[in-house]
């Protein structure tokens, strides 16, 4: 398999690399203690197209592969995790999505400003009593007529208070269960609509995380994507491809940390010579090299089957649960290559930790993850 890179790829990845270092690193550090939420570095990102990569360009998208995703998720997630997943709902479940399922009003509509990053999109789908389990819906979408009326809380909002449109998964008819759920684009704004406090979290900590409440908000009926009841298997759908963009941001965080432990390594000294000429701090950094360069390739292989349009559900949840695990490995050990200063905020890697730790529990658990897999291998 070739996954040799393209000069148009090449040129994404410099150019999320030069944003990264130039426009986000600066500020990183105090965005986290402060938990500010990024909204100046992801204008930019938007104007220089990465809040809507993947988007046909006759939507003011960038009409980018998946692979140029998984290269531009790494490179802002080698320095800021925050801004990077505010980038991956975006592209992944919010535009994907519209572009993918909805009408072409609404994607004139929506899709359009949300490609640009004039406004962001926030996916909904978990709730109090269910997260990972997206049959167990308790917020409802009654059928009014012309217009739905929905009821219920959503937790763990990625873009919760910064979002213009909000997808909301909801059930309409619970005697059909899963079949009975829906997909409904809500805007900011609308009556009933309330955005709760925001989380305070381990990581992540810009991230704009909040509750949302729904109390009798009227949405209308042109307003739902698909047909009735086809609100589960967009949600299934689309977050499928969301985990490609998760496993990049963990294969981001990785690689960021990594890059500080080597170059810490080379300048630090111990016994008299660098740290990174004891065979003990070689074994860390030849594994973590290692660990890597294996969660990269899961994570374009995925991207590529995306691109050929072939199955790539396995695939994409198998890059998320490795890469997920590599994030945390890596970035524990950053932290130990560099002693006593890896705890120290300057350094970074320390932030690096606690952001990778969320890798492996949005967009589904790692348990989730190998049920997934099981799933697909089991299958034939």
């Amino acid at each position: 398999m070739n996954f040799e890179l393209t000069e148009e790829q090449l040129a994404v990845q410099a150019a999320a690399r030069d944003f990264a270092q130039n426009e986000l690193l600066p500020g990183v550090i105090e965005r986290d203690e402060e938990q500010k939420f990024p909204a100046e570095q992801i204008k930019k990102m938007g104007e220089l197209g990465f809040m809507g990569m993947m988007v046909d360009p006759k939507y003011n998208g960038g009409g980018m592969d998946s692979v140029s995703y998984v290269l531009a998720m790494e490179e802002i997630s080698k320095v800021d995790a925050s801004c990077s997943v505010a980038m991956s709902v975006n592209n992944s479940l919010v535009c994907w999505g519209l572009e993918k399922y909805g009408s072409e009003e609404q994607k004139q509509k929506y899709l359009t400003k949300l490609a640009t990053g004039e406004i962001i999109g926030a996916f909904c789908l978990s709730e109090p009593e269910a997260g990972s389990d997206a049959t167990s819906q308790r917020t409802t979408a009654e059928d009014k007529g012309d217009y739905y009326l929905l009821n219920g809380t959503k937790n763990w909002i990625t873009n919760g208070n910064s979002a213009g449109v909000y997808i909301v998964i909801a059930q309409t008819d619970p005697e059909k269960k899963h079949k009975g759920i829906n997909a409904l684009i809500v805007e900011k704004g609308m009556d009933g609509f309330v955005v709760g406090k925001k989380e305070n979290k381990l990581g992540i900590r810009g991230s704009d995380t909040h509750s949302l409440m729904f109390t009798d908000v009227k949405v209308p009926k042109e307003n739902r994507i698909g047909e009735d009841g086809f609100g589960f298997k967009f949600a299934m759908s689309t977050l499928n491809g969301g985990r490609i963009g998760i496993a990049s941001q963990a294969l981001g965080i990785a690689s960021g940390a990594y890059e500080l432990a080597l170059k810490y390594s080379q300048e630090r000294k111990a016994f008299g010579k660098p740290i990174s000429e004891h065979q003990a701090i070689q074994f860390k950094l030849a594994e973590m090299a290692t660990q890597i360069e294996a969660a990269r390739l899961l994570c374009l292989n995925a991207a590529s089957l995306k691109d050929q349009g072939k199955d790539y559900v396995k695939a994409a949840a198998m890059a998320k649960v490795f890469a997920s695990k590599v994030a945390m490995d890596v970035t524990v050990e950053a932290v130990q290559v560099h002693g006593g200063y890896g705890y120290v905020k300057e350094y970074h890697v320390e932030r690096l930790m606690r952001d990778a730790k969320i890798t492996q529990i949005y967009e589904g658990t790692s348990e989730i993850q190998k049920i997934v897999i099981a799933r697909e291998l089991l299958k034939n």
